[in-house]
């Protein structure tokens, strides 16, 4: 892991995150590339929060990738209702149209993994019309019937600088952190429905919405059905998490002004 990072990286609710701002995770993106060691990236969001409080693998799987970012805005919201601000919400889908600039810059050969086939082809279709000069090494659909080492060794033979994975959470979390050494890919990040998006079979909220820390309402408007659990349960659960780690701080603590990248929020 990254020490420039891990000494920006600040605990919310038991998760490790890293206080940078969405250019400086481009740039530590390029960074890490240039490494060329095989890291993981991860986004958390509340819903991921709640999963990792239950979950102490997942939590340790998203402790120990090389990047992570706030995904929701209520994370960031909990880090400054919590004493430990992050300086801003870095989306999931932000960042992976970001990479597609980058990689397309730079000269990064690209994989994407996951999603249905039309989905996938609308993606990569789009990606290669938005930027020409994009090098797309392999591409391929989240619907494999044989085993995960066909698939694990065909990416790493195509060579890929960034892998995208469109796999749900925590799947893509428990894939990329079993297989991350065999990919031997520079740089792993799991997108989640970001494919769905990009590829306009997903809507996305109104900018004001984004901005407001309300783009959970809208997912939930579209797929309420689906959605139900995850945003009034799931919120509700994020909540009296937050509030179980800020009735859990000392005051002593609090008041002592030390070095919040090292201090453990654990209640």
């Amino acid at each position: 892991m990254s020490a420039s990072v891990t000494s920006r990286r600040v605990s919310v609710v038991g998760c490790g995150i890293d206080a940078l701002t969405f250019n400086e995770t481009v740039a530590e993106v390029e960074r890490l590339v240039a490494a060329r060691r095989p890291v993981q990236h991860c986004v958390v969001n509340a819903s991921k929060a709640v999963l990792m409080d239950r979950d102490p693998v997942l939590r340790d799987i998203v402790s120990s990738c090389a990047l992570v970012n706030a995904d929701g805005q209520s994370v960031v919201w909990a880090s400054r209702f919590l004493g430990r601000p992050l300086p801003e919400r870095v989306t999931g889908v932000d960042l992976f149209q970001a990479l597609l600039g980058l990689a397309a810059d730079r000269g990064y050969p690209v994989y994407f993994l996951g999603a249905t086939r039309e989905v996938l082809g609308a993606t990569v279709a789009r990606a290669c019309r938005e930027h020409p000069t994009l090098r797309v090494c392999g591409a391929r659909d989240g619907y494999w019937a044989e085993g995960d080492g066909e698939v694990v060794a065909g990416i790493r033979e195509a060579g890929p600088d960034i892998l995208f994975v469109a796999m749900p959470s925590p799947r893509k979390e428990y894939w990329l952190a079993e297989h991350l050494e065999r990919l031997d890919v520079p740089f792993a990040m799991g997108v989640g429905g970001s494919f769905d998006v990009y590829a306009g079979h997903v809507r996305r909220a109104p900018h004001w919405m984004q901005r407001s820390g309300l783009e959970w309402a809208f997912r939930f408007y579209q797929e309420p059905g689906r959605m139900w659990k995850r945003y009034l349960l799931g919120n509700l659960e994020f909540l009296l998490l937050v509030l179980k780690y800020r009735s859990a701080r000392s005051p002593a603590l609090e008041e002592s002004g030390a070095d919040q990248s090292s201090r453990s929020d654990e209640p």
